[in-house]
């Protein structure tokens, strides 16, 4: 299956939340979908990992929580599937994660990644400025002024929504 979703260069943890997006007026959710989840799986770099869908909807819901509601419960409930393991090997210095369950592996590096997210900047994690638009990103961008998920599509149709209203405005 190929993945059918608008927007796949977010970082993992905003990836995992955008694996429910609307088309054509519908809300699709890919790991619902039939073959979903290894889809996604392979598209976020993890294709051999356990096929989980409840564990990937747990971090997800968990995700969306700290970013719409800054509730970390749910996704300290996520972490504690899990920790990293720091070692000094033959080779250097050596850190590993160890879960609980291997179903949790992804999950937790999602979970993980927010983390990493929120300490580079919290304001950056942000919901798509577009009508209707369900999607997040993380702004990236120097000027940090990015409101669209993607400038093609939301971004498009923001602009032009705006040309018609001063045009029409104006007549």
């Amino acid at each position: 299956m190929q993945d059918p979703r608008p927007l796949t260069t977010e970082p993992l943890a905003i990836d995992l939340v955008n694996t429910e997006w609307i088309q054509d007026g519908q809300r699709r959710d890919l790991l619902a979908e039939p073959e979903g989840v290894p889809t996604w799986l392979a598209a976020a770099g993890h294709p051999e990992a356990p096929r989980d869908r409840a564990a990937l909807e747990e971090a997800r819901a968990a995700i969306r929580a700290v970013i719409d509601a800054r509730d970390p419960a749910p996704l300290n409930a996520v972490l504690a599937h899990g920790r990293l393991r720091e070692r000094l090997g033959d080779g250097g210095p050596e850190r590993a994660l160890e879960v609980d369950d291997e179903r949790w592996r992804v999950p937790w590096l999602a979970a993980q990644n927010l983390l990493e997210l929120l300490r580079a900047g919290p304001d950056r994690i942000r919901r798509c400025g577009g009508d209707g638009c369900v999607l997040y990103f993380f702004d990236a961008s120097r000027g940090g002024r990015r409101q669209w998920c993607s400038m093609a599509g939301c971004g498009n149709r923001a602009k032009a929504r705006r040309h018609y209203e001063r045009t029409r405005d104006a007549r």
